[in-house]
């Protein structure tokens, strides 16, 4: 299966990127000749992160029957000082909000996900150091 993005140039640093999915906006901060109409490519990539592993949460809660009111996914990356600047290390933060949660099935489904499911995570672990923590709060 192949992906495909079109980015279609709009003038200085902003471009247009469009998927089967939906159209996005990708910029420059006014600092790097940019105008701030659109999302960071680099961000876009911790996006991806978060999302890739927020879905496999959405499944594996369902198919294990897990309550849980609230999954907040918090990723910070350390940038390298040199050019090519890439995330040197990548922290992803899962904080679940519920009472009575199953901490042990939660841990589990984190597991999963960071372990076998989520491919933007394995793709990250080429270039970058990825850790995790997993907080419960009520």
């Amino acid at each position: 299966m192949s992906n495909t993005v079109k980015a279609t140039w709009q003038g200085n640093m902003h471009f247009t990127a469009e998927t089967k999915e939906g159209v996005i906006n990708l910029d420059a901060s006014e600092e790097f000749g940019g105008t701030d109409q659109g999302l960071r490519s680099k961000s876009l990539m911790l996006t991806s992160l978060a999302g890739c592993t927020g879905m496999d949460l959405g499944s594996l809660i369902k198919k294990m029957r897990i309550e849980v009111d609230g999954i907040t996914i918090v990723v910070t990356a350390k940038l390298t000082d040199q050019h090519p600047k890439i995330y040197q290390s990548t922290h992803i933060a899962y904080h679940f909000t519920g009472i009575d949660l199953d901490r042990e099935k939660l841990t589990k489904a984190v597991n999963i996900s960071v372990d076998r499911y989520c491919g933007v995570i394995a793709m990250f672990r080429a270039f970058s150091e990825v850790t995790i923590e997993i907080n419960f709060d009520y």
